[in-house]
């Protein structure tokens, strides 16, 4: 205790009151600030496939008001912003494409990936068949950014109603004089061409679908040379998913700033998201990024349908597994998720609740991979079909415990050994649903 004073201090005069602090409004935590869907904004619109509609909503003010400004200036506003790729390896977008190889007397390509396979994703599809306008006019700025001319839009064959609708919307375009000769009278020239796929899971890889573009099989080809050096007919090519397209028209409509204030530093901006299986409301979403997976689930999909989540596949059906028992502390953003070891990846989200057999599961993806090989690799060929005659035998309670080493060492054989990530994209779920549900394959050997 200090000591008492025997006589008090002099009274001391107190200090003037400090001039009050200018207002400073508070940072807004990641994801407070209001989000109003942008990408889907006018999905399920009566008639907001037409022209008529898209114009009726500002649609090509940016291609009109950008086709003719410095093309740099367009790709640093990209890069800047940081969107990355939504098709599933999240690549900045920017940064590809200041990568075109230049001065090399080739014309350059944009390649647009719309061959959507991947298990549980659904939403470039959602944007063919209600927005294809949007797809088109991010064509267009895109295109011109990096010096292109003839840009092509490749587009999973079994979309009928989205090509039916997209060529439509092309026919518009080219009528109205936004696609074709001059321009918007700036002296741009550009012709898009739809290619319709045939089914071919692996022409959703990259240089698969470069290969099919040029009338080839869909094989994956090796890299380096990467498609910005040599893509498609060997010519410097950018390949960007349909929704990292349309993404861009909204940067340069509202800027870099605007974009940014939404999702984390190396995940900025917000992405749509496919939300399936165990859920009451199943179903699209557009969201910021770093949302809560838990939020995601509980307020958008209406909750688990069942007792509890077991498990989730929060970025299409290669990404490994999230355990129930997480989903709490996981943000859907690509920082946090490969924390936690698994991969933001298409965006498409599958809910597996307590009744779900694993095995199982794991055995109906394996049938998948196997199915789609091209068979170009042989680890891959021969490595997805024995994990499919594996799980075959697991599935139907004939297993070994044997087996389980012998899994771990044919996905060994398969991971980063390939020249595209199939393999991969098969090994790792495969693992994971090992790895994180051990006791299920236990008990489904019978010795």
């Amino acid at each position: 205790m200090a000591d008492t004073p025997a006589v008090p201090p002099a009274p001391v005069a107190p200090p003037a009151p400090a001039a009050p602090p200018a207002a400073v409004a508070p940072p807004a935590p990641i994801n407070q600030v209001p989000f109003e869907p942008v990408v889907s904004a006018h999905f399920n619109k009566p008639n907001s496939h037409t022209l008529a509609y898209y114009q009726g909503h500002g649609g090509y003010d940016v291609a009109r008001k950008f086709v003719g400004t410095p093309q740099a200036e367009i790709i640093q506003t990209v890069k800047d912003s940081g969107l990355r790729g939504r098709g599933g390896a999240g690549f900045p977008t920017g940064l590809k494409w200041s990568f075109l190889a230049k001065g090399t007397g080739k014309p350059t390509y944009l390649a647009v990936n719309g061959d959507e396979s991947e298990p549980g994703t659904f939403k470039d599809r959602y944007i063919l068949e209600f927005d294809p306008h949007q797809l088109i006019e991010g064509v267009i700025v895109s295109s011109y950014a990096i010096d292109c001319h003839h840009a092509f839009i490749y587009l999973r064959g079994e979309f009928i109603l989205g090509y039916e609708r997209l060529l439509g919307a092309l026919n518009e375009a080219k009528a109205n004089g936004f696609v074709g000769k001059d321009i918007f009278g700036k002296g741009y020239d550009l012709n898009i061409t739809i290619v319709r796929g045939a089914g071919a899971y692996i022409c959703g890889e990259e240089t698969g679908m470069l290969s099919s573009i040029e009338g080839g099989r869909g094989y994956p080809k090796v890299k380096p040379p990467f498609p910005a050096v040599s893509g498609v007919f060997g010519c410097p090519t950018i390949v960007n998913n349909v929704e990292t397209i349309c993404s861009v028209v909204h940067i340069l409509k509202n800027g870099i700033a605007w974009f940014r204030q939404w999702g984390t530093e190396k995940s900025p901006g917000f992405k749509l998201f496919c939300l399936s299986g165990d859920v009451n409301k199943p179903g699209l979403m557009e969201v910021p990024m770093a949302t809560p997976l838990s939020k995601v689930i509980n307020h958008y999909g209406g909750g688990v349908k069942g007792q509890r989540i077991k498990a989730v596949i929060p970025g299409g059906s290669s990404a490994p597994l999230i355990k129930g028992d997480k989903v709490d502390e996981v943000t859907m953003d690509y920082e946090c998720l490969a924390a936690n070891k698994t991969m933001l990846g298409s965006g498409a989200i599958t809910v597996l609740n307590e009744t779900r057999d694993m095995v199982s599961a794991i055995y109906n993806l394996m049938k998948f991979y196997h199915h789609e090989s091209c068979g170009q690799c042989t680890p891959c060929r021969e490595g997805t079909g024995w994990l499919e005659k594996l799980m075959h035998r697991f599935h139907h309670g004939h297993g070994h415990k044997s087996d389980i080493a012998l899994i771990g060492e044919i996905t060994r054989n398969m991971q980063g050994k390939t020249i595209c990530v199939l393999a991969d994209a098969a090994a790792m779920p495969m693992n994971s649903y090992l790895g994180m549900f051990p006791e299920e394959f236990e008990a489904k050997c019978q010795d």
